[in-house]
């Protein structure tokens, strides 16, 4: 009986015909857009779909690339053992798609950029350019490991498959339509899996909601067992999660997600005009609240129904991150196919990112290392490389599988890294466009400073986590188990801490190192933002006034000109573009020469 304990059933034959044909039609899809663009083989058209996507599918893209296969198993983990209060990054994704939206969109999608990080060498210097890219390629290699990894193993203890050959094949599928596809081929699978994403979680609550007799049930169970606590206005920052943490630091955090990430920035700079770039980011918000509150809700209808027999401290399962794939065979064995559905939304998300993050990758080496020195290859050589590139980051994520096995606590740790990494390069970004007297001596020390202290307090938060009091982890029972596993737990438990602590904490273990995971990337950007200025004004600061206006944000970035004229949007090039129409085509397509696009923008520091 669902909610008393023991052992579940394991894959059927239906499961595994269901898991098998939504891989297979993610391959098939990037075998079909190989084979309609077989003419169209251009960097532009594999890296960027031609700068041709409309608004809908691309948004889906954005929502499927960070909701992967972590938030489809970890978002549900989180809202059981802490409550609901993730919901409130609700209010993040809103702030995020605004700045985003009318601050970084206009002036990346003006400049006609591949890569993210070409900005950098038009504001600052190409050191820094290679810089944020290598930053960038550690950053992503380490996350899509954590990706591949941590849904893998919390599947494999569940359903019996075998943990490196699913990994293996999880790569090798998103290697062939990354491959063969390009950016189309990621954008439209990445549409088809994020509907099976959110029919596993719907079908989650569904059955749960018919197990426990409604939805206002579950509701209940979740307020009586404290789930629902989530507007904590403390202003702690030691605090893993308050509503300043998530609203504040979660909106800093997710901006460096959407605003500066390739893997997102290629996606919006490849729609065909200013208008649908900036709605792909408004309905991928829409997407982000659908799919966190689904997620959370399937956590509150887990408690709801292992409210008296918490399957970890039972023993029945070994890591807080199996816990959605038992609750799923243990609900939903009855119905042969439905648990193959959740196992294909899981691995869905995580083939999403995977493909995003190895696209992405692929167009950050070819932009910032390899085009700039060897400027005379032909298109077919380019085409090559590309598809070259794609094989070899698909085998490098992998292998960072590997490392991503030594973290725990998937959500916290994927969220992390970005904080501690793309916090000061957001900073950075930040420094440059609203900051003329930055100049690149003060970028190059802010982002260090920023990255050194994110670091510092990120690593020493994994050696001595933070107590209890701080991470509010909540009370669990065993009392209604029929199978204890050998415990004797018939009382309610609270475990201490989100890992084991070391036995001598420093004293920084209770302060900097306690620090909410959420503000990494706050700390990262305030940091280089004034370290840099800092050392900008002691270093010169800006001497040179004729400065490219593009590279700095304008007030005209923030609201849509109705009367700009479609003869004046038809004249923008990339070079010139200080106004131009929401519905103006690409300007990126005014410059036919992609190689010498930038060769005059900007002046060197």
């Amino acid at each position: 009986m669902a909610g008393t304990g023991g052992p579940v059933a394991t894959f059927s034959v239906w499961d595994y015909v269901v898991f098998a044909g939504t891989i297979l039609a993610s391959a098939a899809i990037g075998l079909f857009q190989a084979i309609r663009g077989r003419k169209e083989t251009s960097s532009n058209e594999f890296l960027l779909g031609g700068r041709q996507m409309t608004a809908v599918p691309v948004a889906m893209s954005l929502t499927a690339s960070f909701m992967s296969g972590i938030t489809v198993i970890g978002t549900p983990t989180e809202a059981y053992r802490f409550g609901a209060a993730f919901w409130l990054f609700g209010f993040s994704y809103a702030i995020m798609s605004v700045i985003t939206a009318e601050i970084f969109v206009p002036l990346f999608y003006r400049l006609g950029i591949t890569s993210a990080y070409e900005y950098l060498g038009l504001r600052f210097s190409q050191h820094i350019r290679i810089i944020g890219t290598s930053m960038y390629i550690v950053q992503t290699a380490l996350y899509t490991g954590l990706v591949i990894y941590a849904p893998a193993l919390a599947l494999n203890q569940i359903t019996g498959l075998d943990l490196w050959g699913v990994l293996v094949a999880t790569g090798v599928v998103c290697i062939i339509y990354c491959t063969l596809g390009g950016l189309k081929a990621v954008i439209w699978t990445d549409v088809i899996q994020m509907v099976t994403m959110l029919a596993g979680f719907v079908a989650v609550i569904a059955r749960g909601a018919v197990l426990q007799g409604g939805l206002t049930k579950i509701w209940e169970d979740a307020g009586q067992g404290g789930r629902l606590y989530a507007f904590d206005f403390d202003p702690d920052p030691l605090k893993r999660h308050t509503f300043w943490t998530i609203t504040v630091g979660g909106s800093v955090m997710w901006t460096s997600i959407y605003a500066i990430n390739q893997s997102q920035v290629q996606r919006y700079i490849s729609c065909k005009t200013l208008g649908h770039a900036k709605m792909s980011l408004y309905v991928n918000m829409v997407g982000l609240w659908i799919t966190v509150s689904l997620a959370v809700f399937s956590g509150l209808t887990m408690f709801s129904i292992y409210k008296d027999c918490d399957p970890l401290t039972n023993g029945d399962i070994s890591t807080p991150d199996q816990l959605l794939p038992y609750l799923v065979m243990d609900i939903l064995a009855d119905y042969p196919g439905i648990p193959g559905l959740f196992v294909a939304a899981a691995y869905s998300g995580t083939l999403s990112t995977v493909s995003s993050s190895i696209n992405a990758l692929v167009a950050v080496t070819v932009e910032d290392f390899l085009q700039p020195v060897c400027k005379n290859l032909t298109q077919k050589q380019v085409t090559w490389m590309n598809m070259g590139l794609s094989v070899f980051f698909g085998a490098l994520c992998i292998g960072m599988a590997g490392v991503a096995s030594l973290m725990e606590s998937i959500l916290q740790a994927a969220l992390s890294i970005f904080g501690m990494i793309s916090g000061p390069l957001l900073g950075l970004y930040l420094l440059g466009m609203l900051f003329r007297t930055s100049n690149s001596i003060g970028g190059l020390a802010g982002m260090i400073i920023g990255l050194v202290l994110t670091l510092w307090v990120g690593i020493g938060g994994q050696i001595y986590p933070p107590t209890a009091e701080k991470t509010n982890l909540l009370l669990f029972s065993t009392a209604g188990c029929n199978s204890t596993m050998g415990q004797n737990y018939t009382t309610t438990i609270s475990p201490v801490t989100l890992t084991s602590q070391p036995d001598i904490r420093p004293p920084l273990a209770d302060s900097w190192y306690s620090l909410s995971y959420v503000y990494f990337a706050l700390l990262g950007t305030l940091t280089t933002i004034v370290s840099g200025l800092l050392v900008s004004m002691m270093t010169g600061g800006c001497k040179q006034e004729t400065k490219n206006a593009d590279l700095f944000v304008k007030k005209s970035d923030l609201i849509c000109f109705s009367w700009c004229s479609k003869s004046e949007a038809s004249d923008v090039t990339e070079k010139d573009a200080t106004h131009f129409h929401m519905e103006a085509d690409n300007p990126a397509f005014t410059e036919s020469d992609e190689t010498s696009k930038h060769a005059e923008k900007g002046t060197k520091l």
